[in-house]
């Protein structure tokens, strides 16, 4: 099964920014997504985009504000996280799958996921 390592979180300040990564090793998704864990909540899909990048799609949340990307060269999908709020904080996961289905059938193993605190 694909396994998942994320990394490159962190603690910022409101306004901040980061960039996370994602590695994928022992196969490989059309799509890629990233997920989130809320303090106290249940997990949620944000964001992912297709196989050529051609195609993404971000929850409402963090329009405008975050852009996923690939390197299927390195199996490595990216979060670039800008004007983070404080509501932004999380550990935050990626997965992969089918573009239509990955918001609620992922089909990799869960990684350990990376923090994200954002400060007011």
């Amino acid at each position: 099964q694909v396994q998942l390592v994320e990394s490159g979180g962190g603690l910022v300040q409101a306004g901040g920014s980061l960039r996370l990564s994602c590695v994928a090793s022992g196969g490989t998704f059309s799509a890629m997504g990233w997920f989130r864990q809320p303090p106290g909540k249940e997990r949620q899909f944000f964001a992912a985009i297709s196989w050529n990048g051609r195609n993404t799609y971000y929850a409402d949340s963090v329009k405008g504000r975050f852009t996923i990307s690939r390197d299927n060269a390195k199996n490595t999908v990216y979060l670039q996280m800008n004007s983070l709020k404080p509501e932004d904080t999380a550990v935050y996961y990626c997965n992969g799958g089918e573009l239509m289905s990955i918001a609620t059938a992922p089909r990799g193993s869960w990684g350990q996921g990376t923090q994200v605190t954002v400060s007011s």
